[in-house]
């Protein structure tokens, strides 16, 4: 049996390892989500509208793609994956963001009706 010295050095430079490891991975991930936006979305600015994004695709043929992006609020289809990438349409009017309610909704109550008779014909 090895001395309880070498195990507890063993035991802690294992422990010692897997918390490095861990504060490292920790670190990259915060890195990839907080300040590498990426593709995903994810961004430190997540309050702020997002000027360009790609609204829709669609696939052409095997090589081929129509993509639809978005740039404020102008909307531009591209085909991408031929030959030549070209532009096929430009300045389509985007979506309007919703706009806030004019004022309180109010529901008006009825007073409750008799049912119909329908036993008498």
């Amino acid at each position: 049996m090895p001395p309880t010295e070498n195990t507890e050095t063993i035991v802690l430079a294992i422990a010692a390892f897997l918390f490095a490891f861990a504060l490292v991975s920790l670190v990259a991930w915060a890195l990839k989500s907080f300040v590498l936006s990426g593709r995903s979305g994810a961004s430190y600015v997540k309050g702020l509208e997002r000027r360009l994004g790609v609204v829709e695709t669609a696939s052409v043929d095997g090589q081929r793609r129509l993509i639809l992006i978005r740039r404020d609020n102008v909307q531009h289809l591209i085909m991408t994956g031929g030959p030549v990438d070209m532009l096929i349409e430009t300045g389509i009017a985007g979506q309007k963001p919703l706009e806030q309610p004019v004022g309180d909704v109010m529901i008006a109550r009825s007073d409750p009706r008799a049912a119909s008779d329908y036993s008498k014909t």
